[in-house]
């Protein structure tokens, strides 16, 4: 099951957090279809939000396709959307990486803003190609 963390200092709205995470867990084969997301209750009770944030959350991805709720039994994921295992060699070569810009000094923000840079540099051509 997904742990919901919430960073309040990001400037990113508490149910897109949820959304972004939601979606990681999917893409990281974390959840798959017919496992249960914990309950508005439960996320609340482990992070202190308002219960209307998390069902806006919930609500959000029941409209991509990627939940469904039950009444009386919960909300379920639908769809996956994994590509990468969270055992890829891809993962455990990133993690290296991390760790070894972590160790030369670099703040999360500039391993994320050197990360996106290369990102953008490798993927905006073959997004533009589509």
């Amino acid at each position: 099951m997904v742990e919901y963390r919430i960073d309040r200092r990001s400037g990113v709205a508490t149910y897109v957090q949820i959304v972004q995470q939601t979606k990681q867990a999917l893409r990281l084969g974390l959840l798959e279809p017919g496992d249960r997301l914990p309950t508005a209750r439960e996320v609340v009770a482990a992070t202190a939000i308002n219960p209307n944030t998390v069902l806006k959350a919930y609500r959000e991805l029941e409209r991509e396709g990627l939940v469904e709720a039950r009444r009386g039994l919960g909300t379920f994921v639908r769809k996956s959307l994994s590509t990468a295992p969270a055992d890829s060699p891809l993962r455990t070569e990133l993690d290296a990486w991390a760790r070894r810009a972590r160790e030369a000094g670099l703040e999360r923000e500039d391993v994320a803003a050197l990360f996106t840079s290369v990102l953008d540099t490798h993927f905006a051509a073959s997004e533009g190609d589509a």
